[in-house]
């Protein structure tokens, strides 16, 4: 029989193993916060967020002043990226130009993650010949190219940035549901589905509370993923001219603008612009990198 007499010098019985405690692990977000990829990331986000909301208060010129006895001036003191062809003020425009990216970008993600989570959870829970139709549907529009689509219905319907959120939400949303379809499928035939249609529950309330809460994890990935294409997205159409129309400040709309002037040697009207259209792709591409990793893990 062991002896369990408690030892006074030593502390604890004698014959009994120390109990070590056992530490929860970490939640994600806690996770997330020890990515130094994600914390990157995070900070190149808010600049360009603080720059959309309040980045008129702080700009150095108006966005919109022109001085055409100073146009295409180099970088100085003055204007510490330049002046356009129109002689207006590079830096300022870059400040105030996050603003409509970054209010068509993620109001468009947001309707495509919006659609396509709810067309992807009835193909994948519904299936049969609804999800079959579904699919070849998806699959044919997934077969176009999305720029070609986005040209058909901004001509349509005419540029605006109504169109744009429109255009780019309907592009998204056959690619999100796609993926939300899978994996609403990898859980159809889990147990806890037959016992939530025992208990009565109809199809719409096993959608929207059993399946999806299992399946967020891959929306969110979808939802960041997304949000980088978006950016570019806008930025592409408004270099081509369908985007945000001038002479409202847009990154890609000024590389279009003064893309004609860079063989003459006026590199910061365009580098400028471009390298914030970068560094805001490269942030959400960080930020969905950790997300995913996490959220797999």
């Amino acid at each position: 029989m062991t002896d369990t007499t408690v030892n006074p010098i030593s502390g604890p019985p004698v014959g009994t193993a120390a109990v070590v405690p056992v530490q929860a692990p970490p939640a994600r977000w806690q996770l997330l916060l020890r990515r130094p990829t994600f914390l990157n990331g995070v900070a190149i986000l808010a600049f360009w967020i603080v720059c959309a909301v309040f980045g008129g208060s702080f700009a150095p010129h108006s966005p919109l002043a022109q001085d055409l006895l100073a146009t295409n001036a180099a970088p100085s003191g003055a204007h510490w990226f330049g002046t356009d062809q129109l002689g207006r003020d590079v830096l300022s425009r870059v400040i105030t130009g996050a603003r409509d990216i970054l209010y068509v970008a993620p109001l468009a993600t947001l309707l495509g993650t919006v659609l396509g989570t709810a067309l992807g959870l009835v193909m994948g829970y519904l299936g049969g010949a609804f999800d079959l139709i579904a699919s070849r549907l998806v699959e044919a529009v997934l077969a176009l190219p999305a720029v070609i689509i986005a040209f058909l219905f901004i001509v349509a319907l005419g540029p605006s940035t109504l169109t744009l959120i429109l255009v780019i939400g309907l592009i998204f949303t056959p690619l999100i549901a796609r993926t939300v379809r899978a994996a609403v499928l990898a859980e159809r035939d889990l147990d806890y589905l037959p016992a939530a249609r025992l208990l009565g529950e109809g199809p719409a309330w096993i959608m929207a509370r059993e399946i999806l809460p299992n399946v967020l994890p891959a929306v969110l990935v979808e939802f960041t993923v997304r949000l980088g294409y978006a950016i570019f997205t806008v930025a592409t159409l408004s270099f081509l001219g369908f985007g945000i129309q001038p002479p409202t400040p847009d990154w890609g709309a000024d590389i279009y603008a003064n893309y004609a002037v860079l063989p003459a040697g006026y590199w910061w009207d365009t580098l400028f612009p471009a390298l914030a259209i970068a560094s805001l792709v490269t942030a959400v591409n960080l930020v969905t990198d950790s997300v995913e990793q996490v959220a797999n893990g």
